[in-house]
C-alpha cells in the first residue's frame, strides 16, 4: 500500500465514525472496483434506482456496473419531450436507490453540493427511499469554508464544460460569482445530518474521481 493510499484509508476512518454521529453510514473501498462491488451489495436486486449526472458515476464504473444486476433502471436521460421528463421524474424522486457523488466532503461528516437546476440535490434532502453516494477521497476538505471553495472551483468550471454551458468559469477556470443563464450554481447545500437513519449510504473510493 502506498503512503498516500495509507493516508486516505486513515482519513476514511475518520471521516466514518463522524457520519455515523450525523446518521449517515459510510463505508470505505480502495478501488473503483471494490466500491462497484459494495453498491451492488447495499442495494438488493429489482430495487429501483436512479442517478443524478455524475463524473465520478461514470469514470469509476459504477453506472456501468449496475447493468444486468437486476435493477430497475431509471435513466433520466431516456426522457425526450418536457412531459416526459416530468412524468419521469415522478419515478425519480420515489425511486428505492438514488445514486449521486458529493462535490465536497468536510472530514467532520457534512456534505457539500451545488446544483443547476436543484434535481439532484433535491433528491438528496428528500423523496427516495435511500441515498447512496460515491466519492474520491480527493472530495474530502477540512472545513465548509473549504469544501464551497472547493465547489465553486474545482467542481463547477469542469463541470460546466461537461455540461456544455457558456458561463465565465468554464472560460477562465476560476469561480467569477455569475449570475448567467448558463450558471449550473443555483442551489448550494449542506447538507449536516439525515433526518432518517441510514438513508444515506456514503461510499468513499480510495482514488481521485470526479470534479
Amino acid at each position: 500500500m502506498s503512503y498516500k493510499s495509507q493516508s486516505y484509508a486513515n482519513t476514511a476512518e475518520t471521516l466514518i465514525k463522524n457520519l455515523k454521529k450525523r446518521n449517515m453510514e459510510g463505508f470505505y473501498c480502495p478501488t473503483a472496483e471494490s466500491a462497484v462491488e459494495k453498491i451492488r451489495e447495499l442495494i438488493p436486486e429489482t430495487s429501483s434506482v436512479t442517478w443524478g449526472g455524475s463524473e465520478t458515476l461514470v469514470e469509476a464504473g459504477i453506472l456501468k456496473g449496475l447493468q444486468g444486476c437486476g435493477y430497475e433502471l431509471i435513466d433520466r436521460m431516456s426522457a425526450k419531450t418536457p412531459e416526459e421528463k416530468r412524468a419521469l421524474y415522478g419515478k425519480i424522486v420515489m425511486a428505492d436507490y438514488f445514486l449521486m457523488s458529493s462535490n465536497a466532503i468536510t472530514i467532520d461528516g457534512e456534505l457539500i453540493n451545488i446544483d443547476g437546476a436543484g434535481n439532484r440535490v433535491a433528491c438528496l434532502c428528500h423523496g427516495p427511499r435511500h441515498v447512496v453516494i460515491a466519492a474520491g477521497m480527493n472530495k474530502v476538505v477540512k472545513t465548509i469554508e473549504d469544501g464551497v471553495h472547493r465547489v465553486r472551483n474545482a467542481a463547477a468550471p469542469p463541470n460546466s464544460l461537461r455540461v456544455g454551458v457558456k458561463t465565465p468559469c468554464s472560460v477562465t477556470g476560476t469561480c467569477q460569482d455569475c449570475l448567467s443563464d448558463g450558471c449550473i450554481c443555483s442551489d448550494l447545500v449542506i447538507t449536516r445530518r439525515s433526518m432518517v437513519p441510514g438513508r444515506i449510504k456514503v461510499v468513499l473510493i480510495g482514488e481521485d474521481y470526479g470534479f
